[in-house]
This record gives structure tokens, C-alpha cells and sequence, in this order.
């Protein structure tokens, strides 16, 4: 007769550990990814009211920033107002009966002109958004 072998009571860590470093690392690189998306050379305006936010609780909020010249970006990357219109349209539709709720923070340059300001408001408004703040920089005095 053949001995019987016993099943081994230890379980191999190693793809599990795998796994998480893949994770950990995937995660890692999607925070700095989002942290790049913001523009350093938007000089933002003071403000000494209003509450501190050091950052966007919701997942959906989209950041739309208006440097001094009126142009208008999302994650950095340069847009018409028709192609705003047509993204913040798209993604309101996506979302369905919650698309309207989706926070929009608005990151102007303190030596934008307020039109620039506006045509975003309108855009935002156009699409069915009516969830938006602005950022702004606590006051130094």
C-alpha cells in the first residue's frame, strides 16, 4: 500500500503579497497623477472669508481652471468653451438623475477678467450644473 500524504496546512503567501504591492503601487501613481492635474501657474486670488477645503471629498468633482488670459483648462489640458459645453453635457447625461449633483470647483487666476469667469459659470450652468465653488487662497493678513 501507498502511504497517504497529508495536505500541508501552510498557505503560499507570495501571490497574495504580490498582489498587494501591485496595489499599493497603482495607487501611489493614480494620488500623484491627480495632484499633477493642477496648474501651478495659476496665481489664485485672496480671500479672508469662507471655509478652509484642503481638497475635493467628492470623487466626481471636476476642477476647471481660468488662467489670466481666459483660457480654460481641465487637467491641464486646454479647452474651447463649445468643447467645455459639450464635456460638462456629456458628463451630466453619463451620470443620469445624479449628474446634476457633481461639484465643479472653479480655480481662476486673481488677473482673470471676470467675463472669462462667466462664460465657465454659463457653461457650468448650460450643462445643469449648479454645484460650483471657487478657490481661492486664505488671506495673509
Amino acid at each position: 500500500m501507498g502511504k497517504f500524504k497529508q495536505p500541508s496546512g501552510h498557505v503560499n503567501m507570495t501571490p497574495m503579497i504580490d498582489v498587494v504591492f501591485q496595489m499599493i503601487i497603482f495607487f501611489v501613481c493614480t494620488v500623484q497623477l491627480e495632484k499633477e492635474a493642477i496648474s501651478e501657474f495659476i496665481l489664485l486670488p485672496e480671500s479672508p472669508h469662507g471655509p478652509m477645503v484642503t481638497e475635493a471629498k467628492d470623487p466626481r468633482t471636476i476642477t476647471i481652471e481660468v488662467d489670466d488670459r481666459g483660457r480654460i483648462f481641465i487637467a491641464r489640458t486646454p479647452l474651447s468653451e463649445a468643447k467645455l459645453r459639450k464635456i460638462l453635457t456629456k458628463t451630466v447625461a453619463d451620470y443620469g438623475k445624479y449628474g446634476p449633483s457633481i461639484p465643479i470647483r472653479i480655480r481662476a487666476d486673481g488677473g482673470a477678467e471676470h467675463v472669462y469667469v462667466k462664460r465657465v459659470l454659463d457653461a457650468c450652468t448650460s450643462a445643469g450644473l449648479h454645484r460650483i465653488s471657487f478657490v481661492a487662497t486664505k488671506d495673509k493678513a
